[in-house]
């Protein structure tokens, strides 16, 4: 696995809070980076905020009253959290949404063109484009007639990345990519993330609850419980780590309990001893 431990810094973010309807606070303290040229993981269960995180890098929060109310996001160094999504997208970093969200009506080509829609370097440049997304999902090309609403969830996770790909990103927020799809498809879907960010040096953070294959494939990793980073550490770390094998990779007889609680009762009894 490459070392990404001198490239530059390019998302950060910094001890945000997030609250929903002005009451409901759900992110309390985060921080995180995304290094150029690495794939980062944003572990933990449902409701851990990852999703949460994600839309707060790319202000989708306002669609569902939610807000950013501490804290500070930036992206190559300069303030980010006050820009529109679109503006986002200029400036490379886009998100593909958990559940896939493809246009059902259009047909997969139409789909992947949507993604084009910000460019300005012209027909021949997205056409190029287009070729290079064929090019790593070429089950999309085989669909590219077909609408998208009756394609498999597989191919349809498959178009809103080749989707977010026609958007020339430097930094695609992938959010919960493996969700409802089976083991073999989820390994492919990965194995392509990983070519993407070797072979075409696109910068990946995602949230995943499938812990054991998201640290197989990425640099490094944040584990998020109740809005708050309980730990954090090289990816290849934390699979050797024995809390995180007890409690996420399914290595523990009693099944999955809170990181939280079993770091505290490590500690009274390290006390006790």
């Amino acid at each position: 696995m490459k070392d990404i431990s001198a490239e530059t810094t390019l998302l950060e973010v910094n001890n945000i809070e997030v609250i929903y309807n002005h009451v409901i606070l759900v992110l309390k303290g985060v921080s995180l980076s995304v290094q150029e040229g690495g794939i980062t993981a944003l572990l933990g269960g449902n409701g851990a905020g990852k999703t949460t995180t994600l839309k707060a890098i790319s202000n989708l929060l306002q669609s569902e009253r939610g807000e950013v109310t501490k804290g500070s996001i930036t992206y190559r160094g300069e303030k980010i959290q006050d820009l529109l999504p679109a503006a986002l997208v200029k400036r490379g970093v886009i998100q593909v949404m958990e559940g896939r969200h493809c246009f059902e009506h259009l047909t997969v080509e139409e789909n992947l063109l949507t993604g084009a829609y910000t460019r300005s370097d012209g027909a021949g440049a997205v056409s190029a484009d287009l070729e290079m997304v064929y090019s790593y999902f070429p089950r999309l090309k085989e669909r590219r007639r077909s609408q998208a609403g009756y394609t498999s969830g597989g191919e349809q996770q498959m178009c809103a990345i080749g989707r977010a790909l026609m958007s020339k990103p430097e930094t695609i927020l992938l959010d919960e990519p493996s969700m409802g799809l089976a083991p073999q498809l989820v390994e492919e879907i990965f194995g392509i993330v990983k070519s993407l960010n070797e072979q075409e040096g696109v910068s990946f953070l995602l949230a995943e609850q499938n812990t054991n294959v998201a640290l197989r494939f990425a640099h490094y990793g944040y584990i998020l419980e109740s809005g708050r980073v309980v730990m954090d550490g090289p990816a290849a770390e934390l699979k050797e780590n024995p809390d995180v094998k007890e409690f996420y990779l399914g290595m523990s007889e009693e099944g999955r309990k809170s990181f939280r609680d079993v770091r505290s009762y490590r500690r009274r009894k390290r006390w006790l001893s």
